[in-house]
């Protein structure tokens, strides 16, 4: 079965550049609407006043949840002192004409439509990874930032994190030799009463506070449910499990060290082999190979299961090795095999704290911060749409793979995938 995209978009590596975009106004301040204030949005609108202080307001605020969106009126009160305007109705939210930006930080499957809408509203976007629940939806994201010249930044924060920009540097000094393969992984354990991405449920949501179905949105009909709307990371309507969480951060981040944008195909297997008491559907174990046009491999697993080793990525050549873990510490380390020169074998080691060499303790103030910056001051955005699409096309190459049991292809020349 083959799935034909668009070739104009992806004939290249890159897309053509929107035209060139004015810095805003000396003086006047970015007025920003954040939709979505679970988990990650609640935390990062606060992060948001912090970065952008001086620069940024935040104007109007949405979400489905009654007493979440009450609270989240009172955080940007205490921290900017003036009331946000509120909304459970995004679409409400995109008509006011003075919001300059939107925030998306809702669950995935809402993506597509919340983005589009507010490009062709005319406002910049920042949208939280994966772009897109599908590849298609990605490719019409691609399409309305194209039409609308307005700024995109997608949140693999990771491109914004000067551990990387150094982990990039050594990468393309040529210390590491001919680099054909990385591995990435990232292990994660909790108690068996308190199971992975089982968040919490308040104990006062009831469908009188919480309009589920515009949680719903393009997804299929179901009855009011607290753990698909509270848990959604756990349901295929809503979510790629690992694979649009935590895999697609990694491809990224060796996509962005390595210079490269599409894999050329994916084999993907795992199932829910620790978490088999509840009613989730994503797998909680994974393992991956994606292979690369240019004899180039990545190896990557998951597992919910076990925490000893962490997460983070290696990237593994002919005379060294590096590695990124746990979004702290980059290492590297000359290759020590028989018969390589005393040149290779005696190189120093490196060693890099981001928080003592960096003073950098979170990558997103920095993502989000680069966002205004190129809103404000023209900057050039570390994560463009085209680069987050290109981290979702190996979330979801994955996850059809898992779900099909198949290899699968990707052809760049033609803009396509298909089932091996």
């Amino acid at each position: 079965m083959t799935h034909t995209l668009s070739r104009r978009l992806f004939a290249g590596s890159a897309l053509a550049a929107p035209a060139l975009l004015t810095a805003q106004a000396m003086g006047s301040k970015v007025r920003i609407g954040w939709a979505g204030l679970g988990n990650r949005g609640g935390k990062h609108i606060t992060t948001m006043m912090d970065v952008g202080k001086g620069d940024v307001t935040i104007k109007a605020i949405c979400d489905t949840f009654e007493p979440r969106l009450a609270k989240s009126k009172d955080d940007v009160i205490s921290k900017q002192g003036t009331a946000p305007d509120t909304y459970n109705d995004y679409y409400k939210m995109l008509a006011d004409p003075e919001l300059d930006a939107i925030v998306i930080m809702t669950p995935e499957h809402l993506h597509r439509d919340m983005a589009i809408a507010a490009l062709e509203a005319g406002k910049h976007v920042y949208c939280e990874k994966p772009l897109s629940h599908t590849i298609e939806e990605g490719f019409e994201i691609l399409e309305a930032v194209e039409k609308s010249g307005k700024l995109f930044q997608v949140g693999t924060q990771r491109r914004s994190s000067k551990l990387y920009m150094k982990a990039k540097e050594i990468y393309d000094s040529g210390v590491l030799g001919k680099v054909v393969y990385a591995r990435a992984f990232w292990y994660r354990n909790s108690a068996l009463t308190s199971p992975a991405w089982r968040y919490n449920i308040p104990r006062d949501a009831e469908p009188g506070n919480t309009d589920y179905e515009k949680f719903l949105g393009p997804a299929r009909a179901t009855s009011f449910n607290k753990q698909r709307y509270f848990q959604w990371r756990l349901y295929w309507d809503y979510s790629g499990g690992i694979s649009t969480d935590l895999l697609v951060h990694q491809t990224d981040a060796i996509h962005m060290i390595t210079g490269r944008h599409y894999c050329e195909s994916v084999m993907c297997n795992g199932g829910i082999h620790y978490w088999t008491q509840d009613d989730r559907e994503v797998p909680d174990t994974i393992t991956a190979g994606f292979e690369y046009d240019d004899h180039f491999h990545i190896n990557y697993s998951a597992a919910f299961s076990t925490s000893q080793y962490g997460y983070g990525e290696q990237i593994c050549g002919s005379e060294g090795a590096m590695e990124i873990m746990n979004l702290r510490y980059l290492n590297v380390y000359p290759e020590k095999a028989r018969g390589l020169p005393e040149a290779v074998t005696s190189r120093p080691e490196m060693h890099f704290d981001a928080r003592e060499d960096f003073n950098e303790t979170n990558a997103t103030n920095d993502h989000l911060k680069n966002f205004v910056d190129g809103i404000v001051r023209g900057a050039e955005l570390n994560c463009p749409a085209r680069l987050g699409h290109e981290a979702a096309v190996t979330g979801h190459m994955a996850t059809m793979s898992l779900r099909s049991n198949k290899k699968v292809y990707w052809n760049q020349r033609e803009g396509n995938y298909f089932f091996g």
